[in-house]
């Protein structure tokens, strides 16, 4: 069974805080990279998986989208999406991309922000996204990244003495699979897969890689937020654009 960690009560709720916060991981780091490699979406449709609160979702019909559709297996999230963003071109639905049925080549961008890293099957997902995806269609997804994943103990950051961050613990690399880690509650199950596994996974499905960028923090960033400046020694995200040849 797929886990559902955005209904549990306590997580949503911190979880909505967090997302609430003006300077956050999300829009300080993930969302300006994210945005660098989003094509132009005028007339497209498209489908944007693990859509969340929907608002990029609602951002693509502002540009021109012929018609949007968010998915995501939280009802809470679902819920959300349908208060704050209706437009007769926009569509959300409770469902995990494993089990909707969507009709072959017939999506003309596939978008999905921090959502992959919980599907535990990462090549069955890359071939239906090909499968759904029309001709020259573009994939764009971030994820969280395999050097962040891999490790099973949770350690993470090591400190001194001092509390100074003295290095990155990079751990069970090669062991792909299952983590579970506390964020805001624990067993929050997650996915790690290799750099090599994800980028091969693609180009054996038929998708060209058009661009990696593993976000680095602004001088701006930093400012707001100077915690963020860690990022400069290893990174949180992976984000991947790509197009089905």
């Amino acid at each position: 069974m797929k886990q559902n960690i955005y209904d549990n009560i306590d997580f949503f709720e911190q979880y909505k805080a967090l997302r609430a916060q003006e300077n956050n991981y999300n829009n300080l780091l993930e969302k300006p990279n994210f945005f660098k490699l989003v094509p132009n979406v005028k007339d497209k449709i498209i489908l944007d998986i693990g859509c969340g609160m929907g608002d990029f979702a609602a951002i693509c019909i502002k540009q021109g989208a012929k018609h949007v559709t968010g998915i995501d297996i939280s009802a809470n999230m679902i819920a959300m999406a349908r208060s704050l963003h209706a437009n007769e071109n926009l569509s959300f639905e409770q469902v995990a991309f494993e089990d909707v049925a969507v009709p072959a080549a017939s999506i003309d961008f596939i978008s999905s922000s921090l959502a992959f890293h919980y599907i535990a099957e990462f090549s069955p997902l890359i071939e239906k996204i090909s499968l759904t995806l029309c001709s020259g269609g573009i994939l764009l997804f971030s994820i969280q990244h395999p050097i962040v994943t891999a490790s099973k103990n949770q350690k993470g950051w090591c400190l001194d003495k001092g509390k100074n961050l003295v290095h990155y613990a990079v751990d069970d690399y090669q062991s792909e699979g299952l983590r579970k880690l506390h964020w805001f509650v624990e067993g929050v199950e997650m996915y790690h897969h290799t750099f090599s596994t994800i980028v091969n996974t693609l180009i054996e499905h038929g998708l060209q890689i058009e661009k990696i960028i593993e976000p680095k923090p602004t001088e701006e960033a930093i400012s707001q937020l100077p915690k963020i400046q860690k990022e400069l020694r290893r990174p949180s995200f992976l984000i991947v654009r790509a197009r089905k040849a």
